[in-house]
């Protein structure tokens, strides 16, 4: 797989799991603030839920314009953007796993922290800029269309 195609596919993945909870939480916020690893943190406020979701919305809109696109830039900006985000999500729950199990608590953080290794070497692939070169285009200077 190419580095452009591997940057692609993991800004759709990001972008997919961007839209799956932003629609989650937008549509379903009582579900959503059931789960085990959400509902230990009471009290339950459908305004802060309703915020998130959309909040979660608007990233992948920009991951998805960073898909359709792939311009470096774009690219860049989008998942910094993700990865400041993932990374807040992570800090925070980190201090705040008291009433998880040490199973359930390892398992949240290891999620969490795939949600921000995985930005984090995205954007290492798009650093270079050699994903956004076209194949034999090497050295000519000519950008990608």
């Amino acid at each position: 797989m190419s580095g452009r195609a591997a940057l692609r596919a993991g800004l759709g993945l990001l972008a997919g799991g961007q839209v799956v909870l932003g629609l989650w939480i937008l549509l379903l916020p009582q579900l959503f603030w059931k789960w085990p690893w959400v509902s230990h943190l009471p009290p339950y406020n459908e305004h802060l839920l309703q915020d998130f979701g959309g909040a979660s919305l608007a990233l992948a809109v920009v991951l998805c314009a960073a898909v359709a696109t792939m311009e470096r830039r774009l690219v860049l900006t989008a998942l910094v953007a993700y990865l400041v985000s993932a990374l807040a999500h992570l800090l925070f729950h980190a201090r705040h796993l008291e009433p998880l199990s040490a199973a359930s608590a390892a398992g949240f953080l290891a999620l969490l922290g795939a949600a921000v290794l995985l930005p984090a070497v995205l954007v290492w692939l798009a650093a270079d800029g050699t994903a956004f070169r076209e194949p034999g285009s090497a050295g000519t200077g000519r950008r990608p269309e």
